[in-house]
């Protein structure tokens, strides 16, 4: 269940509360001891006071979608919400962690959106949703407008940029995220299906969600690239070898090319190393696992936008100095990429890298020099790693037995330099006699600052947010 965290710091001492979100899923499991809504892993199992027909009839219902909105907070029109992968999402008071429910179908034709929306400076913001009709699964951009016209607004004035068809109606591919440009918007069609049949008749099945979703590498991975100002989906499509990918770390347009820059790995199997039959394995049992686990590295793709009828085949159009990612045009519409790593030897000791965070408002959408994130030696993150594109050198932050969570980029005031702030992180550990803390380390020197600690166990999170207040920081 989704639980919210609230760190406030305020004149050098910081408070902690948290609260589980009061989502309708929340409550049915709260009141009946058990596991009530169906999501991604764990089926629901009928009633057992129903009797036996009433039980069997339930097996024929559909799926209903969770409001349990437990992967990220973000932020529309300059409100918080706490969000998931399904339509609802809860609008948070980032004072009181008091929340209302939101439901994305009431603005517009969407099944759900990613819970990793991207801002313009001005606030707009863009985000994806697929949307399932008798014509079969689509890709939909979508795009919500900077501010509100009332204080209790919500998605009102939401718009779909443009809708992408799936290439195969009933099995479209999941993402979690997606790429932004200045000018475009970079959907990644990866080779992760979904089979809609499997998934809608899970119940009847007794599968959960999580069975109808598969790696299927017979298929390339295609980068689109769909222009925000006019919604035209490019007749160009970029094809790469099978990979997957959960988070992108930027993206930026510079000499006629989309330089993309994302984590990856060349198996989409990763999630089921996370089914609970393996975290509660140990010793050889869970090091196997480990061992098996595909590992996920920083990469950059180098996309040519100006490919027509007279570029020629066969040869790198990537003419970038120092860059030793390709793009070959293959055929008309078709330019075939392969990446470049962006790191050196020294990653492959910290078992790769996830959740990558940069110095977002100053340098989303712009050529950058720095990004953030956690080393996985274990199934979770246990270590915090600093990257620099120049040289491909890396700063790391550990110690044995701690696990932190994505790292939190906040610039200084009136910061000149790009990494110039401090990187936060909520890190926890199983070890009974040392408590979890919020850590603060400089962002330019990797050196931890300080911790503040609170003597009550928090389970591992993932993604967060700060919110600078004139008179106070919060850290989510």
């Amino acid at each position: 269940m989704a639980l919210l965290h609230q760190f406030k710091i305020v004149n050098g001492e910081v408070t902690y509360k948290s609260c589980f979100l009061s989502s309708d899923c929340y409550q049915a499991n709260k009141e009946n001891n058990r596991i009530m809504v169906s999501e991604f892993g764990t089926l629901a199992m009928p009633d057992p006071c129903k009797n036996f027909f009433q039980r069997f009839l339930t097996r024929f219902e559909l799926p209903k979608p969770t409001d349990n909105a437990s992967v990220s907070f973000v932020t529309y029109k300059g409100d918080y919400y706490v969000s998931t992968e399904t339509n609802y999402m809860h609008k948070v008071d980032p004072e009181t962690l008091e929340t209302k429910k939101v439901d994305w179908r009431k603005f517009i034709a969407v099944n759900g959106a990613t819970a990793h929306p991207h801002y313009e400076p001005d606030g707009t913001t863009y985000n994806m949703g697929n949307s399932y009709n008798a014509k079969g699964a689509s890709y939909n951009i979508i795009r919500v407008p900077p501010t509100k016209e009332a204080p209790e607004e919500t998605l009102e004035g939401a718009t779909v940029v443009c809708s992408i068809p799936s290439a195969d109606k009933t099995k479209p591919s999941y993402y979690h995220s997606f790429a932004m440009s200045e000018n475009y918007v970079v959907f990644i069609e990866q080779p992760i299906k979904m089979d809609l049949l499997k998934i809608l008749t899970g119940k009847l099945r007794g599968k959960g969600i999580s069975n109808g979703v598969y790696w299927d590498p017979k298929h390339d991975t295609i980068f689109h690239l769909i222009h925000k100002q006019t919604g035209k989906v490019s007749l160009v499509k970029y094809h790469a070898r099978p990979l997957s990918t959960f988070h992108q770390i930027n993206a930026y347009e510079e000499d006629g090319f989309l330089i993309m820059d994302l984590c990856a790995s060349d198996d989409g199997q990763a999630i089921n190393n996370y089914m609970i039959q393996n975290l509660r394995k140990s010793g050889e049992a869970l090091d196997e696992v480990y061992n098996t686990m595909c590992r996920v590295f920083p990469r950059r793709f180098v996309l040519p936008l100006n490919v027509d009828i007279n570029t020629p085949c066969g040869q790198n159009l990537n003419t970038l100095p120092d860059s030793t990612a390709t793009a070959t045009k293959m055929a008309n519409n078709k330019v075939y990429c392969t990446h470049e790593d962006l790191h050196g030897e020294e990653l492959h000791e910290y078992g790769g890298l996830e959740f990558p965070q940069i110095n977002y408002a100053k340098y989303n959408t712009h050529p950058y020099r720095y990004f953030y994130g956690c080393g996985f030696r274990h199934l979770v993150g246990d270590s915090l790693i600093k990257m620099d594109l120049h040289g491909k050198q890396m700063k790391v932050w550990e110690q044995p037995g701690l696990y932190p969570s994505e790292p939190v980029f906040i610039p200084s005031p009136n910061a000149t330099e790009e990494d110039d702030g401090v990187v936060m992180s909520v890190v926890v550990t199983p070890i009974k006699d040392k408590s979890t803390f919020l850590l603060v380390l400089d962002a330019k020197t990797f050196k931890e600052l300080g911790r503040a600690e609170v003597p009550v166990n928090i389970p591992y999170g993932f993604h967060g947010a700060f919110k600078a207040c004139e008179k106070k920081n919060m850290h989510n």
